[in-house]
């Protein structure tokens, strides 16, 4: 039966699996919470396993199948020898050929050893299921052996001698890659076309005997996917195919449990590039895993209803999904996901392969641990399973990849619901001193793998106790800043604060000491850029950090990437704020906030340069992690240091100043587009405008300073990084005046 708490079925999952058996913040009063703030918890609810993989055999192959019941978990695939953990490859490793199983509690393997062999071609295990007793192990794949038993790609193994049972032999014309049990049947997708040489295309059923049903449910393209529902009464379907029995329904189908006939379509449901790799069922819905290929294609998750198959959502993360399980009200799935901003969360970079989901909404949950992509496709996890073992719940991920949580590890990995060991990163901490009378303590939230809601502690000058404490929420995209002020100072006297991070159980260490002196008096220049309305204002008066604290106090931070030079000096304009120096090669930052469009805006900065390479200064991109594929609100340099102010309107549509500024020299750099169109300014002047091009690319993005993409644009330099230094950058949501500009550059002495 169902466990209704964890949709965990008693006999075990995999990538097929046995059906039958049971399934902030406000800084000071703005921007952080007060003293003795709830603290965080081990693990963000509802997730209730940690991100901490455990110590677990590998395999020198792909592991394309699982099945776990009564503490074991059973793993088939493509590989021919085990090896313990850290052991490199090649190392101490022990034979086990394309199968093998594990204890669910030390990830270690048993004593049952079976051989998968077939007698030309690859042998392969690609699904594995246990009967809801737990006493037959159903295996499937491409093999005409098991153990020097012949069989046809269809084998029952006796769970308690981990022998095959031989009493059950049915022939299966090609590869077998799903598999579904009941406690009289069970149900085959694969590539077959014949079942017990009779006509079966791609999904079929047989008794536990090994007699063939009349259950016919005729696929037209390769089957990957079956599972039955809870209730018994019906089978999903998934795979590549157009047809079921002759009706349209692409890559997903309900069906009769006993006749095969159509239940449910889906004829346009999902895209014709895409393609359903898993599907697995709770008590109230069941759930896919999804692969598309080429343009416009569909890669994420769908929860659909049992009461009536209908869709309950979707999540349209590209890159594409293998594995699905549910547990506790989650759904854990195996990706290679790389794109999530039509869900709100990471824009297009490198691959996250874990992640989990409340079934009941899509929204990303905090929990991410990660793999590589591995050999073969590659793509990095292929299967789940789940069981429990001496009181604790385990999760196992099977696949291509060749590292787990950046350590080596091959094949396979663990997971369990605790202990949670992981710490959470050390924050990142700036001060600012803008108001006389008071230091803002500036950090830039941390993470966690497995948990988004952190405790942060704050300690002054050396002592043991936290002065103030608050939570905050962060994932791996996005990191906001949090702020507290500290109005127990005097000008002239200097204070030093450290910070923590704790997701309850574990605690970070203490940041890295920083020091401010109090002010005695408003430092001009910063004040006119708030006072004038700028949105976001970095002074880049970090250290070693990837944390650009925002000073207009709109708490709009951002990541500073591939460590530029900090704290440089002497900075642009008077006081005791310092510069950032980039390297014109692959440095730069970008907000952490993603922005809305921005139909009327200002950015300045300032520059410091002799660069012949020219680079892209500061504009707006849609990505953050590699180079933008739609990029304006430009200003870059020319290889002969003019300086080019651009925004896309129609195409790309640019003013240019007659000068160079690649001299050396500090320059107040400033670009407006408003109702009057464009307008460029150099150090307090005017030096180019258009009134023709008042509108700009209408799309979502991130402010990036220091370097993007300048593909497409008129004069484009060697380089799409700035070499140079960069101080004082702002960004205002309206277009400056040209006497508000002179102001600020008038104020550069202070």
């Amino acid at each position: 039966m169902m466990n209704g708490s964890t949709g965990q079925r008693s006999g075990g999952r995999g990538r097929v699996r046995a059906m039958s058996a049971a399934l902030g913040l406000l800084a000071g009063a703005l921007t952080a919470t007060t003293v003795g703030a709830s603290p965080a918890a081990a693990l963000t609810p509802p997730v209730a396993i940690t991100a901490d993989d455990l110590s677990t055999w590998q395999t020198n192959g792909i592991v394309w199948s699982m099945a776990a019941g009564d503490g074991v978990v059973y793993a088939g695939g493509t590989f021919s020898r085990l090896r313990p953990p850290t052991a490199a490859p090649g190392t101490n490793e022990q034979p086990a050929v394309n199968f093998a199983a594990f204890d669910a509690a030390t990830g270690a393997p048993t004593d049952c050893s079976l051989s998968f062999t077939i007698s030309s071609g690859t042998a392969t295990v690609r699904a594995l299921a246990l009967s809801p007793d737990g006493e037959t192990l159903y295996a499937g794949g491409q093999f005409g052996a098991v153990n020097g038993v012949g069989v046809s790609n269809f084998a029952a193994i006796d769970t308690e001698s981990c022998t095959v049972r031989t009493s059950f032999k049915i022939g299966v014309s090609a590869t077998v890659r799903g598999l579904a049990v009941t406690d009289d049947t069970v149900y085959l997708a694969g590539d077959f076309t014949q079942v017990g040489g009779q006509p079966r295309s791609h999904f079929a059923a047989v008794t536990t005997g090994a007699s063939l049903l009349p259950f016919t449910a005729n696929a037209d393209e390769v089957a990957r996917a079956v599972e039955v529902t809870p209730d018994g009464q019906n089978v999903l379907l998934g795979g590549d195919f157009f047809r079921i029995n002759g009706t349209n329904t692409h890559a997903l189908a309900v069906v009769n449990a006993t006749t095969g006939q159509l239940t449910k379509s889906y004829p346009g449901f999902i895209h014709n590039n895409s393609t359903v790799q898993d599907i697995t069922t709770d008590a109230g819905g069941f759930y896919t895993a999804n692969e598309g290929t080429g343009g416009g294609v569909f890669d994420g998750r769908i929860a659909l209803n049992l009461g009536d198959f209908e869709q309950r959502w979707r999540d349209t993360c590209l890159g594409a999904t293998q594995a699905v399980l549910v547990h506790s009200g989650v759904l854990y799935s195996g990706s290679h996901a790389h794109d999530c901003s039509s869900m709100g969360a990471f824009p297009d970079q490198p691959r996250k392969h874990l992640l989990a989901q409340s079934v009941d909404d899509p929204k990303l949950l905090p929990w991410f641990p990660d793999t590589n992509d591995g050999i073969g496709e590659p793509v990095g996890p292929r299967v789940m399973s789940q069981t429990s073992s001496g009181g604790r719940h385990y999760l196992w991920v099977g696949g291509e990849f060749t590292t787990v949580n950046t350590k080596p590890q091959q094949g396979l990995t663990r997971f369990a619901d605790g202990p949670d060991t992981g710490v959470p990163w050390v924050p990142n901490v700036s001060l600012s001193t803008l108001t006389p009378g008071q230091i803002d303590v500036n950090w830039q939230t941390s993470f966690d793998t497995d948990d988004g809601e952190l405790t942060y502690r704050i300690y002054k000058d050396g002592s043991n106790t936290p002065i103030h404490t608050t939570t905050g929420y962060s994932v791996f995209w996005d990191r906001p800043q949090l702020t507290w002020t500290d109005t127990d100072v005097n000008p002239g006297e200097t204070h030093s604060y450290r910070i923590t991070a704790s997701d309850g159980p574990n605690t970070s260490a203490k940041s890295p000491a920083q020091s401010a002196t109090v002010a005695s008096a408003t430092e001009a220049y910063p004040a006119r850029v708030r006072s004038d309305g700028a949105s976001l204002y970095w002074r880049w008066d970090e250290g070693t950090s990837t944390f650009a604290h925002d000073s207009s106090g709109n708490l709009n931070n951002g990541f500073m990437r591939n460590g530029p030079a900090y704290r440089q000096t002497p900075a642009a304009v008077a006081g005791p704020s310092t510069a950032i120096g980039f390297n014109g090669t692959n440095q730069y930052a970008y907000s952490n906030r993603l922005h809305p469009h921005p139909a009327r805006f200002t950015v300045e900065t300032w520059i410091k340069t002799t660069t012949t390479q020219g680079g892209r200064i500061i504009g707006f991109g849609n990505l953050t992690q590699q180079n933008s594929s739609r990029h304006d609100k430009l200003v870059y340099m020319r290889n002969d240091g003019r300086l080019q102010f651009g925004v896309r309107s129609g195409s790309a549509r640019t003013i240019a100043t007659t000068g160079a500024y690649n001299d050396g020299q500090w320059h107040h750099v400033v670009a407006t587009q408003g109702t009057s169109g464009m307008a460029l300014y150099v150090d307090g002047q005017l030096r180019a405008s258009s009134i023709l091009y008042t509108t700009n690319d209408n799309y979502q993005g991130y402010w990036r300073v220091g370097g993007d993409n300048l593909s497409g644009w008129p004069n484009r330099p060697t380089s799409n990084f700035f070499a140079g230094q960069i101080d004082e950058t702002a960004v205002y949501p309206t277009a400056l005046s040209a006497s508000q500009i002179s102001a600020h550059y008038a104020l550069r002495n202070g």
